[in-house]
């Protein structure tokens, strides 16, 4: 398992560097062959919780991703290590087939209206690989990074899909057409 350490707009201190690696690695002990881990360090300057720690790990092209923040460095690297051990114990689980979802996704519906902010800018973009999956695989993937919505490559139709987090707790997906 590589392990990628990097402080946004903050240096990260070398014992801080040694307990993180000591935190993530006890994720591969629950799950063998971890591709990458990364964590990134970054504080805010606003309230008492303003360190916060992102772990994002790639597990076999599964992504589980998890923030938390803390009032130092350790505390926040302690309660996002915390909140990864549930979300791979969940991950494991539902792999296991012990969770079944409520409902089944529902097709060709479009969540809310488009709204268009007048003088909105990009702000960020995110690139990540992508694998063929179902559409099931892809809830999965967006419940294990915390995500209202999710964009894949469907194995079904070999086109990008989105499902998404419908209000009443379903799922709907869109299988987007050319016009």
């Amino acid at each position: 398992m590589s392990l990628v350490i990097r402080g946004k707009n903050i240096a990260v201190p070398e014992n801080a560097k040694d307990y993180i690696a000591k935190k993530v690695e006890r994720f591969s002990h629950h799950l063998k062959n971890i591709t990458e881990t990364k964590v990134e360090l970054s504080r805010e300057r606003t309230g008492e919780n303003h360190y916060v720690v992102e772990i994002t790990i790639d597990y076999q092209g599964t992504f589980l991703r998890g923030e938390r923040r803390g009032a130092d460095v350790f505390s926040a690297v302690d309660a996002a290590a915390d909140m990864m051990d549930r979300q791979i114990s969940r991950y494991k689980d539902r792999l296991q087939g012990r969770k079944p979802r409520a409902a089944a996704p529902i097709k060709g519906q479009i969540p809310g209206e488009d709204a268009e902010a007048e003088g909105a800018l990009l702000i960020k973009v995110k690139r990540f690989p992508i694998k063929p999956m179902s559409p099931d695989e892809a809830i999965d993937q967006m419940e294990l990074l915390g995500h209202d919505f999710f964009v894949f490559f469907s194995d079904d139709n070999n086109r990008f899909n989105v499902v998404y987090r419908r209000k009443e707790g379903n799922y709907g997906l869109i299988e987007p057409e050319l016009a």
